[in-house]
């Protein structure tokens, strides 16, 4: 997907507008009028937002104007939603219906198919949550949309994950200075844990090989099977940091055992 052009959909993305807190403020008083003009000028102040989103969905194979297309749809849905007396900025509640909106599309384009019943429950429990987001400014738990849409939390969970499109263990999810956090980071090493395969390499010798901050981190990390914000959270440091401290011990253990 190029996302490099300048133009998508007839859009120069290089002369976006930007709209000052002030002018948003004073647009949305209009809007809240009707005035349809204010409503226009409140959008293509905010494409910047779509453009920004769209960036996350790099990988995927659709075209860039039709994700700017979608992108733009679930903005407008935000403009028409939008409480500015919930003290909660725009973008902050905007991004996430943007993404909604392209991720559906995502999945009602899918080459995997899903019976359309799954869809069904998965869709009105993707609208439910939305509305109770709308009126409480928060998610709400998977037995809180069970008792909205009056479907059993067990099928709730197996629909939305049946419409979920897969990804690469290897896709960035964070970045802090260069350093990426990747998918795989977030996940706990069950099967390496049961196998107890760190012990079969010998790794205690060269574990010697480090302070005692990384041998803690390479311990919980690849003996306990914690998950590097796990890690953050018991030792009290950020998971930027967690995943520096374990690419360099890892490096160091590496040169030793070769």
């Amino acid at each position: 997907m190029a996302l490099n052009k300048v133009e998508i959909c007839g859009v120069n993305t290089a002369k976006l507008p930007l709209l000052s807190e002030q002018e948003k403020e004073a647009l949305f008083v209009r809007i809240k009028a009707g005035d349809k003009a204010a409503r226009e000028e409140y959008i293509k102040g905010n494409l910047r937002l779509v453009l920004s989103v769209i960036k996350r969905f790099s990988s995927s194979n659709e075209n860039a104007d039709d994700l700017f297309q979608i992108g733009c749809v679930g903005l407008m849905k935000a403009v028409d939603n939008f409480n500015p007396d919930r003290e909660v900025k725009f973008s902050t509640y905007a991004v996430p219906m943007i993404i909604g909106e392209i991720r559906r599309y995502l999945r009602d384009n899918s080459s995997i198919r899903v019976s359309r019943s799954l869809r069904d429950t998965a869709y009105k429990a993707i609208y439910a949550k939305e509305n109770y987001v709308k009126k409480h400014m928060k998610d709400p738990t998977v037995q809180e949309i069970a008792d909205e849409i009056g479907i059993s939390s067990e099928d709730i969970v197996f629909a939305l994950d049946a419409i979920q499109a897969p990804i690469s263990l290897y896709e960035p999810v964070y970045n802090d200075g260069g350093d990426a956090l990747y998918v795989m980071d977030q996940v706990s090493d069950q099967k390496n844990k049961e196998e107890n395969w760190v012990e079969e390499l010998a790794l205690e010798a060269a574990m010697d090989c480090l302070n005692e901050r990384e041998r803690y981190i390479i311990r919980l990390r690849f003996f306990e099977g914690k998950t590097q914000m796990e890690v953050a959270e018991e030792i009290g440091i950020s998971q930027a940091q967690v995943s520096r401290l374990e690419k360099n011990a890892l490096k160091v253990m590496r040169r030793y055992l070769i």
